[in-house]
C-alpha cells in the first residue's frame, strides 16, 4: 500500500500556534520534507521531534518531488512542512501534491496557520470575496509579467492579498499606487510575533511613510478591491466615446445579430433598447 503525504501547517511566528495533531504526525511519519532543514530543525527540536528530514524547496521541487512520490508508492509516510505557514500556498509543495494525485498517492492536509488568512481577518477590509496573489514577480526577474499582473489587478473587485519582503516593499507599494490609484490598504507585519503591526492606511500614505523609514520584517498586503460602481462608470464612459452606430457595429462585427447588438449597446450605455432603435431609425 502507498504511504500518505501529510501537509503540515507550521507556525508563522508564534510557536504556540503549532497544533497537537501536527506535532503527533511529525513524530510518527517516516520522513519530513522541509523547505529549509536548517530552519526546521529548530522547530523540531523545540517539540522534541526526531524524525529524519530531507530538503524540498524551490530549486529541487520537480526532481525531488519525483523521488518522494516513489518513496510514497513504496509505503513511506511523508510530512511536508514549509518554513512558516501552510505548505503549497505560495510554496513549491503544490508540485508535490500534483504529482501525488497523478500517481494515486493519498494526500491530506493538517490545517493551521496561514499568513494570508490571518492578515485578511485583521485588515478591516471586506472578507466576503478575496483573491490571493502571493509574491509579485520582481522587476529584475520578470518585468513584463509583473506589469501584466498589475494591469489585471487594476480591475479586480475582490479584496487582494499579496506577500512582500522588506527589501522589495517600497517598489511594490509604488507600483501598486501607480497601477491601482489610491486605494485602502492594510499593511500586516511580523504576524503573531512580538512586534506584530497592523496598519490600515492608503497606498498614497504608505508610500509617503516609507520614504522616511525603512521597512523591516515580512509583510502581508491586504488591498481594497475596485468598487463595481467605479468600474461600471468607467466602462460606460468608454462606451459613450463611441457613437451609437459604432457601438452597435462593435457587436455586429463579432457575429451578433442586429437586434441583440442593439440590446447589448443599450445595456452598456444605461439606456433602453427603444432609445437605441429610435436613434438608429431617424428619431434623433
Amino acid at each position: 500500500m502507498a504511504g500518505t503525504l501529510y501537509l503540515c501547517a507550521t507556525p508563522i511566528g508564534n510557536l504556540g500556534d503549532m497544533t497537537p495533531r501536527v506535532v503527533e504526525t511529525l513524530k510518527t511519519v517516516d520522513l519530513i520534507a522541509a523547505e529549509d532543514t536548517r530552519n526546521s530543525i529548530k522547530l523540531l527540536n523545540h517539540f522534541e521531534i526526531h524524525t529524519p528530514m530531507t530538503a524540498y524547496h524551490e530549486f529541487n521541487k520537480v526532481e525531488k518531488a519525483k523521488e518522494l512520490v516513489l518513496k510514497l508508492l513504496e509505503g513511506t509516510n511523508v510530512a511536508l512542512i514549509t518554513d512558516a505557514g501552510t505548505p503549497a500556498i505560495s510554496d513549491p509543495g503544490e508540485v508535490l501534491v500534483q504529482l501525488c494525485q497523478e500517481a494515486g498517492v493519498p494526500v491530506t492536509s493538517l490545517p493551521g496557520a496561514a499568513a494570508c488568512i490571518t492578515a485578511l481577518t485583521l485588515s478591516g477590509l471586506s472578507t466576503r470575496r478575496f483573491c490571493f496573489e502571493g509574491f509579485l514577480p520582481t522587476e529584475k526577474a520578470d518585468k513584463k509579467e509583473r506589469r501584466a499582473i498589475l494591469e489585471e489587478l487594476k480591475n479586480e473587485s475582490r479584496t487582494m492579498i499579496l506577500y512582500e519582503a522588506p527589501h522589495h516593499l517600497k517598489a511594490t507599494l509604488e507600483d501598486l499606487h501607480e497601477a491601482l490609484g489610491d486605494r485602502r490598504i492594510t499593511l500586516c507585519r511580523e504576524l503573531t510575533k512580538k512586534f506584530e503591526t497592523i496598519l490600515p492606511t492608503t497606498l498614497a500614505e504608505a508610500n509617503a511613510m516609507y520614504e522616511k523609514e525603512e521597512p523591516r520584517g515580512e509583510y502581508v498586503l491586504v488591498i481594497e478591491g475596485r468598487s463595481r460602481e467605479e468600474k461600471m462608470r468607467e466602462e460606460q464612459a468608454s462606451w459613450e466615446r463611441l457613437s451609437i452606430e459604432e457601438h452597435v457595429a462593435h457587436y455586429e462585427a463579432q457575429g451578433i445579430d442586429h437586434k441583440e447588438a442593439m440590446k447589448l449597446a443599450a445595456k452598456d450605455r444605461g439606456i433602453s433598447k427603444r432609445d437605441i432603435y429610435a436613434y438608429l431609425h431617424g428619431e434623433k
